[in-house]
């Protein structure tokens, strides 16, 4: 048992591990395949339409943009917009610190540069007088920036410079042999396992950027995003499977194949584990074809989409990508349709044996099925839930498909909760929040949402769990009627009257909340005026992610700024001025507060 759970610690940490790393690409992804685009058209003079002039755009936005957009994302995943300019400072340090491209040291330097930010904020930022925080902020972001970039300059470039120079000689050696093939072995597996974009974006990407600046194309982009395995796979179940997985296999197909979203065939895999062997067959022989041939791209193709490969294919590999692609999904079909025809299985539902498959799972892990797996079947336990959110591990491609069937599920039953959509290291812990996620993921956005609502789910595009949600929603509204405020009870949004001043335990000012007056010279004056009237209650300038969702907060702010709060937070007390600094809304707070 002990055994089993350490083993599934290091899956969640890995697939953490792997999340930060496609995190700092993810989002960039447009910014690469602006560059790759670029590069195909105009590139002198082996562009579609070589031109001089906007070739000079390639360099700099490989050598500059790119990484210093890597490193800016990076560090904004671990200190939100402070975090963010001093991931980008230290990045520039490795920029200028070598002459290769620094991808690999813009995913250190972003993140680091943050973290030590972090530290140092968390050991003096409270302690900062009043008045002093604006002078703290800029100072000390400016002074650790400083030092990031000139250590990023002396240690961490000439280091990654070294590198990543070994690490392009020994990708090139190996695509020289022949053996690059090998590495879908590993690669297929993990895709399954939900370390898709992790290996993707993490990995594979800043390597092939790198490749591709030297010789123009890189199969690499094309490693995990081949969807040939994928549609291999699901055309044998559409001619040979059985049950709901037969029926869902053509349109599965599509999605995945033109749509990109390999996730779709994920749980078709994991049904019949054997499966693997077809995943592993396509893509080896799509490496290998790939090298063979002379494939590669110009930049990453996200998603992994018949389209955008074609998009992004390098001029002289149209050929090789093609062939690839289409021997991948022959070789996977090949493989998949034996074992699918000698599967004795009674063709149930595909949604039936992945919750079987999941129980198994837990069992042999030692552990129950989750909570938040039973709760789907009480229609009271929905009564608290305000808001849906999908996660999956890149936020973008299924989780988005999932919210928009289920979306479209609530329009048409009359329910206007909202439904969004976001990536597992971006769910935030609130109440009245209910967390949709992947089986394979659920742990993850437990731990990240351990106060919410959790419902795990084998294809997001194709679950019986969303009619059992749907229906729970509906049976509230009809069975519970709330009575509605009269008139004379109802309370104003953001006057005094409307505040419960016996819970406000401390007053708070948003930074940067700068329409009329600043927050600090707000939280100064309030705080000087509270100390006047012999009031206790601490006064604060925080940041708007810095808050705790609960009535004991009171923050003032103006009317923009309240649009703002409101989108992230639901329990909090506001009192919305027109001036931070002179509302007569200020002194009647004062009166009232403890």
């Amino acid at each position: 048992m002990a055994q089993a759970k350490s083993k599934s610690s290091v899956k969640v940490k890995v697939q953490k591990f792997g999340t930060a790393l496609s995190g700092m690409i993810m989002p960039n992804i447009g910014a690469i395949i602006a560059w790759g685009l670029t590069a195909a058209f105009f590139m002198w003079p082996s562009g579609w339409f070589p031109n001089k002039n906007i070739n000079n755009l390639v360099q700099p936005m490989l050598r500059y943009l790119l990484p210093l957009l890597i490193g800016y994302t990076g560090g904004r995943m671990v200190d939100d917009e402070r975090g963010a300019v001093a991931g980008a400072i230290g990045t520039l340090g490795v920029i200028v610190g070598t002459t290769q491209p620094m991808f690999l040291g813009a995913m250190i330097m972003g993140p680091l540069s943050a973290w030590v930010l972090k530290k140092i904020d968390n050991a003096f930022q409270d302690k900062i007088k009043s008045g002093f925080e604006m002078i703290y902020n800029n100072f000390s972001l400016g002074i650790l920036g400083m030092i990031a970039a000139i250590f990023a300059y002396f240690i961490i470039g000439p280091v990654m410079a070294v590198g990543s120079y070994w690490a392009g000689v020994g990708v090139n050696a190996i695509i020289k042999v022949h053996l690059l093939p090998l590495a879908n072995i590993i690669i297929e597996p993990a895709k399954v396992l939900f370390l898709n974009n992790a290996i993707g974006n993490g990995i594979l990407v800043p390597l092939g950027i790198q490749q591709a600046a030297q010789a123009g194309k890189s199969v690499l982009f094309l490693m995990e995003s081949n969807p040939g395995p994928g549609l291999g796979i699901l055309i044998a179940f559409w001619l040979f499977g059985k049950g709901r997985s037969k029926s869902s296999a053509p349109g599965a197909a599509i999605i995945e194949f033109l749509g990109g979203v390999h996730e779709i065939y994920f749980p078709y895999v994991l049904m019949k584990p054997s499966l693997i062997l077809a995943a592993i067959g396509g893509g080896v022989t799509g490496t290998f074809l790939f090298t063979l041939l002379g494939g590669g791209l110009k930049a990453a193709a996200s998603p992994g989409s018949i389209i955008a490969i074609l998009i992004v294919s390098a001029k002289d590999a149209y050929l090789g990508n093609i062939i690839g692609v289409l021997g991948a999904a022959i070789v996977s079909f090949l493989i998949a349709a034996v074992i699918i025809k000698n599967d004795k299985s009674t063709g149930d539902d595909l949604a039936d044996k992945q919750a079987q498959m999941q129980a198994m799972k837990a069992e042999s892990k030692g552990q129950s099925m989750p909570e938040a797996e039973d709760a789907h079947e009480s229609v009271q336990s929905y009564a608290n839930v305000k808001k849906v959110i999908f996660a999956c591990d890149a936020g973008m491609g299924s989780s988005a498909m999932g919210a928009s069937l289920l979306r479209d599920k609530f329009k048409k039953a009359g329910i206007k909760w909202p439904v969004t959509n976001t990536a597992v290291r971006n769910l935030r812990d609130e109440p009245g929040l209910l967390v949709i996620t992947q089986e394979e993921l659920a742990d993850r956005a437990l731990q990240k949402t351990p106060h919410a609502m959790h419902v795990s789910v084998g294809n997001f595009l194709s679950s019986p769990k969303y009619d059992t949600i749907v229906a729970s929603f509906k049976a509230l509204t009809q069975v519970e009627e709330k009575p509605k405020p009269k008139p004379a009870e109802e309370k104003k949004l953001g006057s005094i009257e409307g505040i419960d001043f016996g819970k406000v335990k401390e007053v708070d000012f948003i930074r940067h909340d700068q329409h009329v007056g600043t927050a600090t010279m707000a939280t100064s004056l309030f705080n000087d005026a509270m100390k006047k009237a012999g009031k206790t209650t601490p006064v604060k300038a925080v940041r708007i992610n810095e808050l705790d969702d609960d009535a004991s907060h009171l923050v003032i702010v103006t009317p923009a700024a309240n649009k703002n709060l409101a989108v992230r937070y639901s329990n909090i007390q506001t009192l919305v001025v027109n001036d931070l600094l002179k509302d007569k809304k200020l002194a009647e707070a004062i009166q009232n507060l403890h």
